[in-house]
């Protein structure tokens, strides 16, 4: 891919869902075309820790509009060389000696350097908006509702100082309109740290009663969500920061948020045993 000369830079972490570009590559990709812009509101496929789904819309030139059907996040080589996708990039996000781009898929080529307008579908990114914003809460009082089953001093703590549950066990997320599902793995190292499980399928009611009251606060008190970063660059580093009632809290995150707690209306979670620890789903519910 060439002519692309630098990362792609991002405004969906400050919530935008429209942007004016020009193209600056192109490349071949099965069933179409993957378009690279200078500046892009789409939020792409995370092929590290793929949580949250890309965002889809539209490209639109000269009125005519190519459905975005996939988004995803590429590397392609500072010396020349061919874009990279997905698992099949061999470098970190970040490394150096790469541009990182957000590849938008669309069934055929578009030319370099032609004006673009990014239309991103606004509805869909809110509903996965509010389901990240709900699935970090859900972390957070998660790990305060076990925090009396360690039996040792933990060094993972979040940002309330309480031992990082949430961290030091899970395998896997994933961002559902308005929700999350989320499972956690309740092994044999995580007992050395000092967690204690005897007796914790039992208690699941309780501990998602105390989860739940603890979610409802925070909605109500309705405090700002931001997501910051060092730069608009793709590869940037960017932190999730929520102002509680108890403190700010701050976490790595590269999805896209509401703007406040008050937003969500009312978030409940579900908690299930599974073989190897748990399984929590998390569902937004604008209630009447």
């Amino acid at each position: 891919m060439r002519g692309v000369g630098g990362s792609t830079l991002v405004t969906f972490p400050a919530g935008a869902v429209w942007e004016r570009s020009r193209v600056v590559g192109t490349a071949a990709m099965d069933g179409g075309c993957g378009v690279v812009t200078e500046r892009t509101p789409f939020h792409p496929l995370d092929h590290t820790w793929p949580d949250q789904p890309a965002d889809t819309g539209v490209l639109v030139v000269d009125e005519l509009e190519f459905p975005v059907v996939d988004c995803l996040t590429g590397a392609v080589p500072l010396d020349g060389g061919d874009l990279r996708c997905g698992d099949d990039i061999p470098a970190r996000r970040g490394d150096g000696g790469w541009a990182w781009v957000v590849v938008h898929v669309i069934e055929r080529a578009l030319p370099m350097g032609v004006p673009v307008d990014l239309r991103v579908d606004a509805e869909r990114r809110r509903a996965f908006s509010e389901g990240h914003t709900a699935c970090h809460l859900m972390a957070l009082a998660l790990n305060a509702a076990l925090a009396p089953r360690w039996r040792k001093e933990v060094r993972a703590v979040d940002g309330l100082g309480r031992p990082d549950f949430d961290k030091l066990a899970i395998t896997s997320s994933r961002i559902v309109a308005r929700g999350s599902r989320d499972t956690y793995r309740i092994g044999s190292s995580l007992r050395r740290k000092g967690f204690d499980r005897d007796g914790l399928a039992g208690e699941l009611p309780e501990i998602a009663e105390r989860m739940n009251g603890l979610l409802a606060t925070w909605v109500d008190a309705d405090v700002p969500v931001r997501v910051v970063a060092p730069s608009s660059e793709l590869a940037a580093r960017r932190t999730w920061r929520c102002a509680l009632p108890e403190g700010t809290v701050e976490m790595p995150c590269g999805g896209t948020h509401v703007a406040s707690t008050g937003e969500l209306g009312a978030v409940g979670v579900t908690l299930e045993s599974s073989e190897e620890g748990l399984v929590i789903e998390t569902k937004v519910c604008h209630c009447a």
